[in-house]
């Protein structure tokens, strides 16, 4: 059973549990999508994968089944922790905590928020794709829907982050001794996350004003993300490097890399939105060139990341010991998203490149180490469900 009424001692940053189990409901869709030919819709749904459930393939079915089991476990677990939140939430702006919150650098914590529900919003496309049959029929009459969704969470966004760069930039007062770390840069997550939301119907709409609202929202989105991310990259480090990091914090070191997969993700889909609606040349020599710089640059933050928390005993003392907190969810982001972008690399850097063929043995010989970091999350993931949020 989960805590309850946690009044001040709450904290935006539980949002990020319930954006884990999203992102993972989200990374089991990932088989099916890049592993069954799905030549006649840009997104696997259910009408390939039912004929392969009642097929007389046994052990590809059963195959089918699990991964079906694990998307329908996360998202159910993904909406249990969402209610929680926006319960706890809603309890928690009566106190005075969160007045304190909102007059503090702390505020830009609440991007927590509609990051999540940009999350909630890519779980649901997913369920309905997997589990509803003849979805794609209708799906130009969903595009629309998702688009303002989208757009309704990105002006709660902007509505956050505008207002505490007003703050800041007006009052001064940013304490660098005290925001040593890549903390702030949850808002560049949370751009990025509508960012990639909003190039879906950009890249897979076939109504040309449909797809250049997409794109064009989507660009907006991720030219703030870019910049912003830059800015704050600089800024952080810069922190970090006089103070030293922020041991509770040190996970921040790893938000780069949904960040970088958000990115690479969005462009992926901007170049076939674009492709599609205006005939701009797409080649799988670019998708190569973008998925290894990606990967390489996951790559680096992960290793730096993983040598500081090693070095601070953080997975000693915040995952498995009692000092865990809101913001260790944290971790369970880059993991997933580290997974997503691993098949995006294997798909666009290597299988349309014809390098590799899908499932082929060196294909599953690559796609084991990102097998192994998704397995690894799920079961932090439930650590620290456990301690940190059941009663």
């Amino acid at each position: 059973m989960l805590k309850k009424n946690l009044g001040e001692a709450f904290s935006p940053l539980y949002f990020l549990a319930a954006l884990g189990a999203g992102g993972l409901t989200v990374s089991f869709f990932m088989y099916p999508m890049f592993m069954v030919p799905h030549p006649d819709t840009p997104m696997i749904t259910f009408n390939h994968l039912w004929p392969i459930l009642t097929g007389d393939n046994l052990w590809l079915a059963g195959l089918i089944a699990l991964n079906l089991l694990a998307v329908a476990f996360f998202a159910v677990l993904h909406f249990r922790l969402l209610a929680w939140n926006l319960r706890e939430f809603m309890l928690f702006r009566r106190t005075p905590a969160f007045d304190k919150l909102r007059q503090s650098n702390g505020k830009i914590s609440l991007m927590a928020v509609p990051l999540t529900l940009a999350m909630t919003i890519n779980v649901c496309f997913v369920l309905g794709a997997l589990f509803v049959p003849n979805l794609w029929s209708v799906v130009e009459y969903l595009f629309p829907v998702a688009i303002l969704g989208f757009l309704a969470v990105g002006i709660y966004a902007l509505k956050i982050l505008t207002a505490y760069f007003a703050r800041v930039l007006t009052e001064g007062g940013m304490d660098f001794a005290s925001n040593n770390s890549l903390s702030p840069m949850i808002a560049i997550f949370a751009l990025a996350m509508i960012a990639v939301g909003f190039a879906g119907p950009g890249a897979m709409s076939e109504v040309r004003v449909m797809n250049a609202i997409g794109i064009s929202l989507s660009l907006f989105f991720l030219s703030a993300a870019v910049l912003l991310a830059v800015i704050k990259l600089v800024m952080g480090f810069k922190a970090m490097m006089e103070h030293g990091i922020s041991e509770a914090a040190s996970p921040s070191l790893w938000i780069m890399i949904p960040i970088l997969t958000l990115m690479g993700i969005t462009w992926i889909r901007l170049v076939h939105g674009l492709h599609f609606g205006f005939n701009a040349e797409m080649t799988s020599s670019s998708f190569f060139v973008i998925t290894v710089s990606i990967l390489g640059a996951q790559i680096l933050f992960g290793l730096i990341g993983w040598m500081v928390m090693r070095r601070l005993g953080y997975f000693r003392d915040y995952v498995h010991g009692d000092k865990g907190n809101a913001g260790s969810f944290s971790l369970i982001c880059p993991g997933v998203a580290f997974f997503v972008f691993g098949i995006f690399f294997l798909t666009f850097g290597l299988v349309q490149t014809g390098l590799l063929q899908v499932l082929s043995p060196v294909y599953l010989l690559i796609l084991a180490p990102f097998v192994y970091v998704q397995l690894k999350t799920i079961s932090t993931l439930f650590v620290l469900q456990k301690r940190i949020l059941t009663a």
